[in-house]
């Protein structure tokens, strides 16, 4: 199975584990071997009834040669557009000092804009309560009469 194909995205963490490890050629327990668990663990994994920590997620996209995103994310969750991804290779093939100028203009855009939507959430006026009138006791009227 092509591991960039839909399919493959539309899989829920244990299957993509168990396509990873078969396309790999590992067994359960060569797989547990280099992840320094117990077999027991990769099975459970692999069943759905337990989910890693993010070190073993780690360790587990290390063992198969891939990213702990393609473990655990769908295609459209965590990548980039693809004219993005192709701005994003074509930045990885500049200098290193063209390269950190890009990563400040990135960074300088990304702060710009977490600042106007927390400004803007900051500057928008609270929604209005709509207030209930409390009744009141009607007042006594005052006897001016004394007997």
């Amino acid at each position: 199975m092509a591991f960039s194909s839909p399919a493959f995205f539309t899989m829920e963490f244990p299957e993509r584990l168990t396509a990873l490890r078969k396309a790999r050629g590992l067994t359960q327990q060569a797989l547990a071997t280099q992840v320094d668990l117990a077999v027991l663990q990769i099975r459970r994994y692999e069943g759905g009834t337990s989910q890693p920590t993010l070190d073993v997620i780690r360790r587990l996209a290390i063992a198969l040669g891939t990213s702990a995103d393609m473990l655990v994310f769908d295609e459209k969750e965590r990548s980039p557009s693809e004219a993005l991804r192709y701005q994003f290779e074509t930045v990885s093939r500049l200098s290193e000092h063209e390269q950190e100028v890009v990563r400040e203009l990135l960074d300088a855009v990304i702060i710009k804009n977490q600042v106007a939507g927390a400004l803007e959430r900051v500057a928008k006026p609270p929604a209005k309560v709509k207030r209930t009138p409390v009744p009141t006791k009607p007042k006594r009227a005052a006897h001016a009469s004394a007997r």
